[in-house]
């Protein structure tokens, strides 16, 4: 989108600096405990820096941004504790989502699972684990979305987004990623066998892997 075209002020400009930082921190571009300047970033994006304020405090209220008294905002840091406290939490919910979607999900969907698990397993035979960590954060997405456990599905989108730092740290790991292959097929093996129990089992399991991958840090 071109300056000129962009919002400068009111709603649609906060949702528009909304979403813009939010993907920004998402994907790494801002790194953890970077300041966050309004009047730079109302430049940037060509809005105003009541608008950035906004979206700013949106973030905070999300989890990504932490604000400062007297210093301003900053991209928020996730420490390896918390990560694992959140992780606890998405052991829950997430399994509580592979039990669902392995009841719900179509039989359409269940090949979709299917294709994402054989995509997966091409990726670490290459040797390529930025695809491996997309096409995790996918398989993940595609369970929640089959559980049709909404509650869940908006909690967790919570939760992951204070993640993304861990999360790719984790796929550049040696070896981590041939570890998480086979625990992500276990889940998909149950959910296509329509498992609940099974399903809610494998995806606590490959949780607490995770946890324990986190701890090594």
């Amino acid at each position: 989108m071109s300056k000129e075209a962009r919002p400068g002020s009111g709603e649609q400009a906060k949702q528009y600096a909304l979403e813009h930082l939010r993907q920004a921190i998402l994907r790494g571009e801002m790194a953890p405990a970077q300041r966050l300047v309004e009047n730079e970033l109302a430049e940037q994006y060509g809005v105003t820096r009541a608008s950035i304020r906004a979206a700013l405090l949106d973030l905070a209220s999300e989890g990504l941004v932490e604000r400062i008294r007297n210093r301003g905002s900053r991209v928020r840091v996730v420490t390896v504790e918390e990560a694992v406290e959140i992780t606890e939490c998405r052991m829950a919910l997430e399994g509580l989502c592979a039990a669902q979607a392995a009841v719900r999900a179509t039989d359409e969907q269940l090949d979709e699972l299917a294709e994402l698990g054989r995509a997966m397993a091409k990726a670490v035979a290459n040797g390529d684990p930025v695809c491996y960590s997309d096409l995790n954060h996918q398989l993940h997405t595609h369970i929640r979305e089959f559980s049709g456990q909404q509650t869940a599905v908006g909690l967790l989108e919570r939760l992951n987004a204070q993640l993304v730092r861990h999360r790719f740290q984790l796929a550049l790991r040696p070896g981590r990623p041939q570890q998480s292959l086979n625990e992500h097929l276990a889940v998909i093996e149950a959910i296509r066998a329509r498992d609940p129990q099974a399903a809610e089992s494998a995806v606590r399991a490959h949780l607490r892997s995770v946890i324990d991958a986190l701890r090594e840090d």
